[in-house]
């Protein structure tokens, strides 16, 4: 009979014991379709919330585009004080552009952040064309030099040494443009006076020293080999488009470079720098100093505390929280700090 009594409690002790772990069971499977359902109501959340942030990007963008457009319209039916406003304001503006799109990247599609960029590049150009339109430069002619009227822009020039065996150009005949074209093996100098607010253009160089003084509306860099180019405060952006193997140093509001490999860049940026089909870029404070260079970042609108030159975009790296493998900084112990010894 006792032997009957236990084995009716251990049979009630299993049923016990089963029940529990069925009810043990439900539970877990009922805790994994609340936290499944609460990860789905969370995508679903951070989806509506991405697609109101492009929404919203896309309207502030187009409308801001607009008015930049608006203002070059309305400088070819100003007088030349009153266009020199709106360009002021349209470059301005389009600077601030340029620094919502950059704001935006986390949430943008490749298509809409390439679509973006493309726009403000043709603002850009066309911001160039109007100011080319209504603020014409003034015509010039080139004439035979003494060697003292050389001695004496040289001298003004406040240039560095040169070195022995390379040429020194003080301008170039061979181009209407402000800036330097086709050369090799020489040092390349413009005056503050020759580059201030200019939009300077410098391509096809191979091996040249480039010193830039003063301060540029823009600076356009193409086709740049085995270069050394430093450049003062630029006004606006910076565009550099296959340069190899060289050292830049450059301050500016916007730095935007392509098709650009083994290549040192010193920098200050007040936005953030674009990186596009582009290896082994590297980048280090901006560290070149001249006289007049406080005089320069003033009328460039460059606040000297303010310098993001290792926030870099890279358009080609989409992974998030992974840094990308195309650009690096370069180490304290590597960077150049004297250039004109």
């Amino acid at each position: 009979m006792e032997a009957a009594d236990e084995v009716v409690e251990l049979d009630d002790q299993e049923s016990r014991n089963g029940a529990f772990k069925m009810k043990e069971r439900l539970q877990k499977r009922h805790k994994e379709r609340l936290e499944d359902a609460e990860r789905r109501k969370e995508a679903k959340e951070n989806l509506s919330v991405a697609s109101e942030s492009v929404e919203y990007f896309l309207s502030t963008f187009n409308d801001q585009r607009s008015a930049i457009e608006e203002l070059l319209c309305g400088c070819l039916d100003a007088d030349q004080k009153a266009a020199a406003r709106r360009l002021e304001e349209a470059s301005s503006k389009t600077v601030q552009l340029q620094k919502f799109l950059n704001d935006s990247i986390m949430f943008l599609t490749t298509h809409d952040r390439r679509k973006a960029q493309v726009a403000i590049e043709k603002l850009q150009t066309s911001l160039n064309e109007t100011r080319e339109k209504v603020l014409p430069k003034k015509k010039f002619g080139f004439r035979g030099r003494t060697k003292a009227s050389s001695a004496t822009v040289e001298e003004s020039a406040v240039a560095p040494p040169v070195d022995p065996g390379i040429t020194q150009v003080d301008g170039d005949p061979a181009i209407a443009q402000c800036g330097f074209s086709n050369m090799s093996d020489m040092v390349l100098v413009k005056t503050a006076e020759e580059i201030q607010k200019e939009d300077v253009h410098l391509s096809h160089l191979s091996n040249c020293k480039v010193r830039l003084y003063g301060s540029p509306s823009t600076l356009h860099l193409k086709h740049i080999d085995r270069c050394e180019i430093l450049c003062g405060p630029v006004a606006t952006s910076v565009f550099v488009d296959f340069c190899e193997s060289s050292t830049l140093v450059l301050a500016c509001q916007q730095l935007r470079t392509h098709n650009t490999q083994d290549t040192c860049v010193y920098l200050h940026v007040t936005s953030r720098a674009i990186v596009e089909d582009c290896r082994g870029i590297s980048f280090a404070p901006y560290s070149w100093s001249y006289p007049n260079l406080e005089e320069d970042l003033r009328v460039a609108g460059l606040d000297p505390e303010r310098n993001n030159w290792d926030q870099v975009d890279d358009f080609n790296w989409l992974a998030a929280g992974t840094p990308s493998p195309n650009w690096t900084v370069i180490p304290e112990e590597d960077r150049k700090t004297t250039w004109d010894a």
